[in-house]
């Protein structure tokens, strides 16, 4: 039974510590507002189309390289989602600010310990110490305390929490978009070199043959020297650029073992023998410009962090406010360890504690000023994060276009070619031509195939580009609430 000198103030403290909590609804500071960009209702580029005859059904930007209808290249882009070590950096980073936001979140609630102690000691009773106590206390009990969130400093703090949280989801997105390009854009460069490769080498051949044949009518008096050296010098150029593609084949190569996780020779056995450079046989689901502001992780990402800065700031402004804590202890204590048990030995504490710095030098209203300062940067940095994503798109679909317009006038140029080295070579055995026509057909002809070969690449990769640019190659389900959404 409390003594009845001591009711009213534990009545007192007891209405004070339960009437505490009920006052916690404010939240200092601004509500996130999800930020406006002005975007344009349409493209000024057009979007690339496919063939007539080939399919024209929308492919899932989720997964984009399924259009190349490659599954060697789906292979690898899939294994790279697995393995890749900046991946895996992030999804770490994810687990990290998920055990943050935990973190904070615990701060909501009360904390409560529990200890046991024995302490012995001498303690003198008279002056000269002649007379001594030497006794034990045993103590053991609990003690709680529990900070409440009257203004919302630590609501706030969760809530910036969620949204790093967000910001981190985010970003293994935004990796996720750049992996898929970066395996498709190297698979796609080597199987464009391994193409070069080959046309070297066809035209080397072809050059060697001609070569052999000009010996040959030097030999019988119908050609000169010169014709001679001439044609074994093309051929020398041509064979002098097979070394430097085969090393480029290496170099990229190892790029795409290194992107998957492995080793630089992980991946030779299975992508030295050559292939075709695939062609993606789809229409581009391009959409509005207002639909990249959903779609892309960087644009995402860069408002989670606007949602951070934001709720940074109520935290920044509770600061300024008291602080009010329940605190509580029930234990026992007593000299001896068969007395502690007892009824009596029990000791008790409970009222709420006020703490207000009065006066820090300015300190809060500086890191006041400074969460503000941060926010405004956050606000640019997503309008900047807009506009280029709007450019990458903008490029990449007038690069597409007037490469498509290239790599046709370039297989024009291929076919003109071949029949100038027909009738080059042709007039020349008649005699009728000169033999430097036939080298220039030769030369122009390695070149213009060689070109169409750079532009069938450029084509294809540029597609990969605006794929990337559009915000593909993370799963659509995704783009679920974030995880610190709400005001």
């Amino acid at each position: 039974m409390i003594p009845s000198p001591h009711r009213t103030a534990y009545r007192t403290s007891l209405a004070l510590c339960l009437c505490l909590p009920l006052l916690s609804s404010c939240m200092m500071g601004p509500d996130f507002q999800r930020p406006e960009a002005k975007v344009s209702s349409q493209w000024l580029g057009q979007a690339p189309t496919a063939p007539e005859e080939a399919p024209t059904a929308e492919q899932n930007l989720a997964q984009w390289w399924t259009a190349f209808n490659d599954p060697q290249l789906t292979s690898l882009v899939e294994r790279g989602m697995q393995a890749n070590l900046d991946l895996r950096k992030a999804e770490s980073r994810i687990r990290q600010a998920r055990a943050t936001m935990g973190i904070a979140g615990a701060d909501l609630g009360p904390t409560v310990d529990t200890a046991a102690s024995l302490t012995r000691s001498r303690t003198p009773v008279s002056p000269n110490r002649s007379e001594v106590v030497t006794g034990n206390l045993y103590q053991m009990g609990f003690d709680a305390g529990w900070e409440i969130d009257l203004f919302g400093g630590v609501r706030r703090g969760v809530e910036a929490a969620g949204a790093d949280l967000d910001a981190a989801m985010e970003n293994r997105s935004d990796l996720l978009v750049s992996l898929s390009a970066e395996v498709a854009g190297n698979y796609l460069n080597l199987r464009s070199l391994q193409q070069r490769l080959a046309i070297a080498r066809r035209n080397l051949k072809a050059q060697e043959h001609t070569a052999e044949l000009t010996r040959q009518r030097f030999g019988a008096g119908f050609a000169s020297k010169l014709d001679v050296v001439r044609a074994e010098a093309l051929a020398a150029t041509t064979a002098g650029q097979i070394p430097l593609l085969e090393a480029q084949v290496r170099q990229t190569i190892y790029s795409l073992s290194l992107l998957l996780g492995g080793e630089p020779s992980a991946l030779l056995e299975e992508l030295i023998p050559e292939a075709d450079l695939p062609t993606a046989q789809a229409t581009v689901p391009v959409g509005l410009p207002s639909d990249l502001l959903l779609r892309r992780p960087d644009i995402r990402r860069a408002e989670a962090k606007i949602h951070a800065a934001t709720a940074r700031i109520g935290v920044a402004k509770a600061d300024l406010f008291p602080k009010f804590t329940i605190s509580g202890a029930l234990g026992l204590q007593n000299t001896t360890f068969t007395s502690t048990l007892n009824r009596a030995s029990t000791a008790w504490s409970l009222g709420p504690a006020l703490n207000w710095p009065l006066f820090d030098m300015g300190r809060s209203r500086a890191n006041l000023e400074l969460k503000k300062a941060v926010q405004e940067e956050e606000l640019l940095a997503y309008e900047q994060t807009v506009l280029g994503a709007l450019r990458e798109v903008e490029h990449a679909l007038i690069a597409s276009t007037k490469e498509e317009e290239h790599r046709q006038a370039m297989a024009q140029a291929v076919t003109a070619n071949r029949t100038a080295v027909e009738l080059a070579t042709a007039l020349y055995a008649a005699g009728q031509n000169d033999f430097l026509a036939v080298l220039d057909a030769q030369r122009s002809l390695y070149a213009a195939e060689d070109a169409l070969a750079l532009s069938s690449r450029t084509v294809s990769t540029n597609l990969v580009a605006l794929f990337k640019a559009l915000g593909g190659g993370w799963p659509a389900e995704e783009t679920a609430a974030p995880a610190g959404s709400g005001s």
